[in-house]
This record gives C-alpha cells, structure tokens and sequence, in this order.
C-alpha cells in the first residue's frame, strides 16, 4: 500500500490522482489543468503596475484579469512547488546538486553559470509552451484527456524532441 512518506510514488497512482483532479477544474472553473498561463498571469499583472499601456494589448488584458480561470493556474504552479517541497522533506529524499550528466559533460559549473543556465532554459521552455498555445501539463494532462488533435500532435513534437536531445546529450558525454 504506498504512503505519503514514499521517496516515490507509483506512477500509475500519481497519474490516476492528477487525471482525476480534471473533474473539478473543469466542473468548478471551467478550466483545464495547465502551468504556463500561470506565468503570463503573474507577468501581466506585474507588468501592469509598471507598464499600464501594455494592457492595450489584447493578450496581456485577458491574463491581468481578476478570474477563477487565470489565479486557478497560479494557484496550481504554488501549490505544486509546496507540494513538492512538503513531499522530499516527509519522504527524506536529496537531489543532487549538480546534474551527473552536466558534470560529465562540462565539469563542475560555478553557481552562477548553473542560474543563467536554468533561467534561459526555463525561459526557453515557457516562451515556446506559450508559442504551442499551452505546456506539456496542459496538451498531455488537459488537451490528451479532452482527445485533443492539436495537443496529441503537440505530445508527440514534445517527446520526438526530448528523445533527439537526449539521444544528442548522452552521444556527447
């Protein structure tokens, strides 16, 4: 029987949980799960203090407002970082500090090379889930259980693209 202190959980049981957590986003908020609007979200409305003139474009006007849809993903992205943090401390899990893979390949990076590194790749990440219309969360949770075609095609590009730069990366070291 798995516990909450597991340092992991099944994935089928992960995976039952998270497609059930569909039923009420879609029947409270009317929404489907999804991260990367949640970072639009908090960016408008960020941007909206400093820049009010950027809420004449259409795009950052629909995230800047006040709706159960747009705080439901910011709410979703906090929680899952808790949930995440809460999760290693009860289960006692570490992680290492330095990817293996990255050591292998480039030695051992400076902190600061390891932050711009992370942030332009986590930038990279969202800019192109915004370009896709949604995140892996949104097309592989949301979009696949909706039988989406354009999230199913966009499931596939993701994992045909994770795959050749796997492929390329481990080829490298």
């Amino acid at each position: 029987m798995p516990s909450f202190l597991d340092k992991a959980w099944s994935p089928y049981v992960a995976g039952v949980a998270i497609g059930l957590l569909q039923i009420p986003a879609f029947l409270m908020v009317e929404t489907a799960l999804g991260a990367s609007s949640s970072y639009v979200t908090v960016g408008a409305f960020l941007a909206s203090w400093g820049a009010p003139s950027l809420l004449k474009i259409d795009y950052v006007a629909r995230h800047v407002v006040a709706n159960a849809k747009n705080w439901w993903q910011v709410a979703l992205v906090v929680g899952i970082a808790i949930g995440a943090f809460i999760s290693m401390k009860m289960s006692g899990a570490k992680r290492h500090a330095i990817s293996p893979i990255w050591t292998r390949a480039l030695g051992s990076p400076s902190p600061a090379l390891r932050y711009a590194v992370a942030f332009t790749a986590g930038f990279i990440m969202l800019f192109g889930a915004r370009i896709a219309d949604g995140c892996t969360s949104g097309h592989g949770l949301s979009g696949l259980a909706q039988l989406s075609v354009g999230s199913t095609v966009a499931v596939v590009a993701m994992f045909a693209g994770g795959i050749v730069v796997a492929s390329l990366m481990l080829r490298r070291i």
